[in-house]
């Protein structure tokens, strides 16, 4: 990874003259009260390698003569310089070879020089920034395109059977109603039929009436005409035959009621007002469990999506171990973006920064003031641990500082002047620190 060894910045914005080493893994601090140069060195910092667009809207330092100068060493041994009437920036790579904007662009991360770029961004641009650079953003996009769809229809569901169930609850139930509403018309065709019937039975009963009234005439003509006995008896006998017929008959005979019917049709809409109701109550407890199995099934598909969406992301490789993305946010052990200690925003960044480019070994951070001392030394250690390096500025004189600015001066380097006129040769004093930043003025 690609770190910066060495700074000289002149006439930038506040600083007047200053020369730093930052440390090579872990937090350099500079430190200082407001508006002495703590800043400047940033920007400094990302115009020289972040390019023109980092230009500060007034590089020259008020009052200055002098043109801005800047001269950066990296770790692997490019020099950039920026310096003359027009700032030209100069890279130069260890063979000596001449190279431009396009050759530090290819290894210099823009969130690295502007960190809080990232930082405040919504959660939405942070998570994508996150799976665009491990490569599972379309994936996981279609997965959760496909989980809201099958979540949005399982809630409609689950609302319709809720509603059906509700309906069911309230409606009335009558168990001695019939299952299916009845019909006037079957109910008159049954009674006609019924009243054909017993009309039938009374022509019979006619019939019987008829033949004992002709069997006791026939009796008294047998008494009254002896001499046609024998025709007589034959026609008696004749008449016993059907009247045994008719007797029974007339014993099998049974009058159907129609009381039952006659009440059914005066209660019709009654009976059916109760019969609808019964239908109305099954179908929708049939309607509110068939839409439950639906839901169900949606469930289960829903689960299914979130089980790929979570092998997607344990698959991929992710910058930092406990970070993942949920519901379109960034989530580390466990926590959500605004839930994150401020340390652990620091390092989700700078991890996400360091992978979107690896061989970007550095990033700046302005105002770590809002940082307590818990904090600066758990991302200190981290940062040493992952061999990254972060430079920062922090309004404090205190000992957490690596260094400290004053009056765009590193303390101790007051007066020193990098740039020198045409023709001239000061090899400058030389200064010795044991501050953290190891910086050496004199010896760049």
């Amino acid at each position: 990874m690609i770190k910066i060894t060495k700074l000289e910045a002149e006439n930038i914005k506040r600083v007047k003259a200053v020369k730093i080493e930052p440390i090579q893994s872990g937090l350099t601090i500079v430190g200082g009260r407001n508006n002495q140069g703590k800043t400047s060195i940033l920007d400094a910092l990302a115009w020289g390698l972040g390019g023109n667009r980092y230009r500060p809207s007034q590089a020259e330092r008020e009052g200055s003569v002098v043109p801005p100068y800047l001269h950066i060493v990296l770790s692997n041994g490019l020099i950039v310089e920026r310096k003359g009437k027009n700032s030209d920036l100069k890279v130069t790579d260890p063979n000596g070879q001449k190279g431009g904007q396009q050759l530090l662009d290819s290894f210099v991360e823009e969130l690295a020089i502007d960190l809080p770029k990232f930082m405040n961004a919504t959660n939405k641009e942070k998570a994508n920034i996150l799976l665009r650079i491990i490569g599972v953003g379309d994936k996981l996009h279609a997965l959760e395109v496909q989980e809201k769809e099958s979540f949005n229809r399982r809630h409609a569901i689950g609302q319709i059977a809720d509603q059906k169930a509700k309906f069911a609850k309230e409606q009335p139930y009558f168990p001695d109603a019939p299952k299916e509403p009845i019909s006037a018309s079957e109910l008159i065709q049954q009674q006609q039929g019924i009243l054909a019937r017993n009309g039938e039975n009374q022509r019979k009963r006619q019939r019987l009436s008829q033949y004992q009234t002709l069997y006791a005439n026939q009796g008294q003509e047998v008494e009254r005409l002896k001499a046609m006995l024998t025709d007589a008896e034959a026609k008696y006998a004749q008449t016993g035959v059907d009247l045994e017929d008719a007797q029974k008959d007339s014993l099998q005979l049974h009058d159907e009621s129609t009381a039952e019917l006659e009440a059914n049709i005066q209660h019709l809409d009654e009976i059916n007002r109760k019969v609808r109701a019964n239908l109305d109550k099954d179908k929708a407890e049939t309607d509110a469990s068939d839409y439950r199995q639906q839901y169900d099934t949606l469930t289960t598909e829903i689960n299914g999506i979130r089980a790929q969406k979570t092998e997607l992301l344990e698959n991929a490789n992710l910058p930092l171990e406990g970070l993942s993305v949920e519901d379109g946010e960034l989530i580390y052990k466990g926590q959500r973006w605004g839930n994150m200690s401020g340390s652990d925003q620091l390092k989700v960044s700078t991890a996400i920064v360091r992978k979107l480019k690896p061989d970007c070994g550095f990033i700046l951070l302005d105002k770590l003031e809002q940082m307590d001392m818990d904090t600066l030394n758990e991302f200190g250690a981290w940062l040493e641990q992952e061999g990254l390096q972060a430079i920062a500025t922090r309004v404090s004189t205190g000992e957490e500082c690596s260094l400290i600015i004053e009056d765009g001066y590193v303390a101790g380097q007051e007066g020193v002047t990098l740039q020198q006129p045409p023709g001239e040769i000061d090899p400058g004093p030389t200064w010795e620190s044991s501050s953290t930043a190891n910086w050496k003025a004199g010896e760049f």
